[in-house]
């Protein structure tokens, strides 16, 4: 594998580990709270970061790499707070709305600072690599936006 190739494995094998820890918060966030509504969306989301990943593992095998198959060691201890503040906060919809806006605001920055190695790198907008990247990006915003305008509706009406 090239050493151009090797670089966009890395970006992409850590992009593997945020999609893999949006999978496995959403399907916690889920978990915890009451609401169908909210429940469906999480496990909705749950299911799209489930096929981000895969995505992402499949343009690591074209690339020649080995593509990730876990969570990062920082979702995990993000998601073990959670655990431990929702047991506290009694998993409120709010406080759970703001541990998965929090967890969205840290795959967001992910792929935005994915992109810029992307384009180091020498990939350019036409880059199938470079556009996953982007539509993926675009989603996470979307979600971002999303999540963010539950949490003020949970926030209003609390």
């Amino acid at each position: 594998m090239t050493t151009p190739n090797k670089e966009v494995v890395s970006v992409l094998n850590e992009l593997i580990e945020f999609s893999k820890d949006g999978e496995k918060g959403f399907k916690t966030s889920a978990e915890d709270v009451k609401n169908p509504q909210l429940k469906s969306y999480f496990i909705q989301r749950a299911g799209e970061c489930g096929s981000a990943a895969a995505e992402l593992q499949q343009q690591v095998r074209r690339l020649g790499g080995d593509p990730e198959t876990s969570t990062s060691v920082s979702g995990d201890l993000h998601r073990g707070w959670v655990n431990l503040k929702s047991m506290l906060t009694g998993k409120d919809e709010e406080a759970v709305l703001n541990e998965v806006e929090r967890g969205e605001d840290h795959a967001l920055k992910a792929y935005k600072d994915a992109r810029e190695k992307l384009v180091k790198v020498g990939l350019t907008v036409t880059d199938p690599v470079y556009l996953l990247v982007q539509k993926q990006l675009e989603g996470v915003q979307r979600n971002h936006d999303q999540v963010k305008a539950l949490r003020n509706q949970a926030r209003a009406s609390s």
